[in-house]
């Protein structure tokens, strides 16, 4: 299996690269591997949702309230 690092991912994905060793750390990421002191993302794994939203957008918030 091919691996990217947490600077490759946060390119990948636009997030700080804080946010991506918080992701791993929290084993948000499937496949994820912690070598040393470095993490280890798998190359097809996909960006992480966003665990702030439930389903809805802003875009449906602002139609319902019309």
């Amino acid at each position: 299996m091919d691996y990217i690092s947490v600077q490759d991912a946060s390119k990948k994905w636009g997030l700080s690269e804080r946010r991506i060793q918080k992701l791993c750390d929290e084993n948000r990421i499937p496949g994820v591997v912690r070598f040393s002191r470095m993490w280890l993302i798998p190359k097809d794994a996909e960006k992480p949702k966003d665990g702030r939203y439930k389903g809805a957008k802003k875009d449906e918030h602002e139609n319902i309230s019309s």
